[in-house]
Formats: structure tokens, C-alpha cells, sequence
């Protein structure tokens, strides 16, 4: 196999660990709330140490010289010349020219004494901060099993051979359902970013499924199309903020929702619905936005209730499903993405988001890891205010219990008692 022969991409490209919906993202974050300061915490959910692979000075010496080396030319003429349907420019020469001006914030690398594990963080304005979510997940991945392959004395080339024969069985799934419509979503969880573009040249050349990448710059190199529009940060940012500045939570869901709409308009209209559960998702969204977005994409709770509730909404708009695309997201294999396809090929519009089930299939020969790294504090006009993820898996909440317990009152996930009531008054929740 030649994965390890030719050039990859440009020595120290900060894109080569960015998703899409890290500068779509960020933009709206350096237009809407540029004073806002964004604190991103790393976290290993997984049960691998990963400190007995990973070094703290090397991983450290990592982000620093991504940090130092900055946007290429290269990378933000890229992005200067996306545009939407309309032929617009998606990101605008103000943007790009304050990337080409500011340093991402630092990061912090340490051995974390309660868990005796990797702990990561790093804190700055928030349209910078951002990046290193995906950058830290990519980076963090790519030495992890770098240096696990050699501690383990695997062979490499074996290694890639039976990663090879898993992705042959993909494609050959993929080839006889060509109605299955998928992206790359592999950036955060690869086994290497060098892997991951061997799967997405492979999906891109031996299959008719595949419609773009996540990652921007294999998108670039590749020729592919940059999929992407919002995560959790958005809505969860925009929560935090209004926290602090004692306005009401519940109703910065929909600010959020209409400075997205203003700003990227139907080309970025993916909706993701589950970042406070998509029971208050589906009672929030309106028969406009509806009408007006392209679809949601699905990331946590049952795919097939999920898509049930989703279709049952449209109709109830008078809206045509089949006009409208669910994105399925939520840690897929092929077989799932067969089963789900199976059940809503003829009811609703369908795209699969495909990540470590795909760019990091190796068998027990390598196992991936479960990390994340998100949004946890945010700073504005002297007050600090915490983060809270409500998802519909438990496993994903984001927040401690006693903010978490006070936005699932606010939120409609927990009934408010006359105590938990009290407090969320008291906290100007409502």
C-alpha cells in the first residue's frame, strides 16, 4: 500500500485539523460577539490512559508550533474563494484579514494530578479559540497512535492492510446501495490525517456515494466539496452569554437561530437540534424556520425516533419531507447507515456523516479513542458564566450537575419543583 509515500499536504497547515464548521463558526463569532472570551477544555471519555503514549512537552511543542506558524496564504485564499449558491463569498475580506492578523490563544498542556491523565485548555476571544477544538482532537489523535503503534511494535503496513480490508467491505456495501449519500466527518477521531485522506480518495474514486469532506483542508487538496455548517458551540456560547449577562437562556436559542439565518442564510441551514434536547428543539422551531432551512442533522438519541419525530414536524408544517434532508451523525458504522437508510429512503431527503467508523477502523488491532473538546466557560464584560450541553445521550452532557439540573428546568428536560424553581428565579433562568 503507498498511504506513506508522496507529500500529505504543506508542512504546518493550521487547516489540515479544522472541520468546515470551525471558520463558519468563527466568523459569525468575530461579527456578533467579538469581545466574548471562550474557555475549551479537553476531555478523554474513553477508558485508555493516554498519557502512556502521549508526552506532555512533545504534545505541548505540537500545538505551540501550530500556534507560531499561523494561516497560510494558501489556506485563506481557499477560503476567500467559497461562495454560496448565490455566488457570494461565504467568509468576507474583514474575517480573513483578522485570522491573518491574530495569533490563536495559547494552550495548555499538563499532567492532570486528579486523573493522572493528559488535561488540555485554552482560553481567548472566542471567533480564535474556537479552532483548536478540532485542531487539539486531530493533533492529539495523530501522536497518540503514532507513538502506540511503536511502544506495541506493530506493524504498520499490517496495520493498514486490515484498515484496508475493513474499508474494501464499505465500499462494496456502498456500491450496491447507491442511494446512501455520505461525507467525511473523520477529522477529530482519525487514526492520522495521512489515513484519512487514503479513505477519502478511496470513497471519493471507487464510489459514487461520497458528496465532500469536513475537513478543510483535504477539501482543498482534493477538490472536494466542505461540508459543514454548526455545533453545539453556537447554541450552548450563545446560552452562556446570555447567562452572564443575566438575560434569558431559553430565549437565546432562537437569537442564535436568526443571526445564523441573517448571516449564512439557506446554503449553512442544517439544523443541529439536539444541543438542549430536541424535545424543546421541536417545540421551539418555528413553521418559517422550517420552511426556510434545509434539513437537521441528527447526533445523539435514536436515529429512528429521531427521524419518526423529525418527518412527523414537517407534516404537521404542511411541508413536504422529501424537499427536506436528515443528516444522520451519531457515531455511525455501515451497517447502521444501512438499517437507517432502509427505513427513511422513500419518507425524507438522506445524508450520513461518517467519521471514526471510517478513518479509524482497524479492528482490535487499534482501538479508537472517545475524546472531545468543547466549550466550557465564557467571559463577558467582567462576568464568567458555565457552559451546559443537555443531549439526548446522558453520556454527552456537558455541565456541572448544578447547572445542568438548572438549564434542564429552563429547557423543559426537568420539572420544576418549588425548590429547583426558586433557584432558576434567583439565577434569572427564565
Amino acid at each position: 500500500m503507498n498511504v506513506e509515500q508522496g507529500p500529505l499536504l504543506e508542512a504546518g497547515d493550521l487547516s489540515a485539523g479544522l472541520d468546515y464548521y470551525k471558520p463558519t463558526m468563527s466568523q459569525l463569532a468575530f461579527e456578533q460577539e467579538p469581545d466574548a472570551e471562550v474557555t475549551f477544555t479537553f476531555k478523554n471519555r474513553g477508558e485508555q490512559r493516554l498519557a502512556d503514549y502521549l508526552d506532555v512537552e512533545n504534545l505541548q511543542q505540537r500545538f505551540d508550533d501550530i500556534r507560531r506558524a499561523g494561516w497560510k496564504e494558501h489556506e485563506l485564499g481557499y477560503l476567500a474563494g467559497i461562495h454560496n449558491s448565490a455566488g457570494e463569498r461565504v467568509f468576507t475580506d474583514n474575517y480573513l484579514d483578522f485570522l491573518r492578523t491574530h495569533e490563536l490563544p495559547e494552550v495548555d498542556v499538563k499532567l492532570d494530578e486528579d486523573t493522572d491523565d493528559i488535561a488540555i485548555e485554552t482560553t481567548g476571544p472566542w471567533a480564535l479559540s474556537s479552532f483548536w477544538e478540532t485542531i487539539v482532537m486531530s493533533e492529539l489523535n495523530e501522536a497518540y497512535f503514532e507513538n502506540y503503534v511503536t511502544a506495541q511494535g506493530l506493524d504498520l503496513e499490517k496495520v493498514y492492510e486490515e484498515g484496508q480490508r475493513r474499508l474494501d467491505e464499505k465500499i462494496a456495501i456502498l456500491n450496491a446501495n447507491p442511494d446512501i449519500k455520505l461525507a467525511d466527518f473523520g477529522t477529530r477521531r482519525h487514526f492520522s490525517l495521512r489515513w484519512q485522506k487514503h479513505v477519502v480518495e478511496e470513497l471519493a474514486t471507487r464510489t459514487n456515494n461520497l458528496v465532500g469532506t469536513s475537513n478543510v483542508a483535504l477539501a482543498r487538496t482534493l477538490g472536494l466539496k466542505p461540508i459543514g455548517t454548526f455545533a453545539h458551540e453556537m447554541p450552548m456560547v450563545y446560552a452562556a452569554l446570555a447567562d452572564a449577562r443575566g438575560e434569558d437562556i431559553r430565549a437565546s436559542h432562537q437569537h442564535f437561530l436568526h443571526d445564523w439565518e441573517e448571516r449564512y442564510g439557506e446554503d449553512l441551514s442544517t439544523i443541529l437540534p439536539d444541543t438542549f434536547g430536541t424535545k424543546f428543539f421541536f417545540a421551539d422551531f418555528t413553521k418559517e424556520q422550517a420552511e426556510k432551512s434545509r434539513g437537521l442533522r441528527h447526533d445523539s438519541g435514536d436515529p429512528f425516533e429521531f427521524g419518526k419525530n423529525a418527518i412527523d414536524m414537517y407534516k404537521n408544517f404542511a411541508i413536504d419531507p422529501h424537499t427536506k434532508t436528515l443528516v444522520f451523525s451519531n457515531g455511525l458504522d455501515m451497517p447502521q447507515t444501512v438499517a437507517i437508510q432502509k427505513e427513511f429512503r422513500s419518507r425524507v431527503g438522506t445524508l450520513y456523516g461518517i467519521g471514526t467508523s471510517s478513518t479509524c477502523d482497524f479492528g482490535i488491532v487499534v482501538r479508537p479513542l472517545n475524546v472531545v473538546m468543547k466549550a466550557t466557560r465564557v467571559r463577558i464584560d467582567g462576568k464568567e458564566a458555565e457552559t451546559v450541553k443537555i443531549s439526548d445521550d446522558e453520556g454527552k452532557h456537558t455541565g456541572s450537575p448544578e447547572k445542568l439540573a438548572e438549564y434542564e428546568i429552563a429547557f423543559g428536560a426537568r420539572p420544576a419543583g418549588r425548590l429547583a424553581l426558586a433557584r432558576a428565579l434567583e439565577t434569572k433562568l427564565f
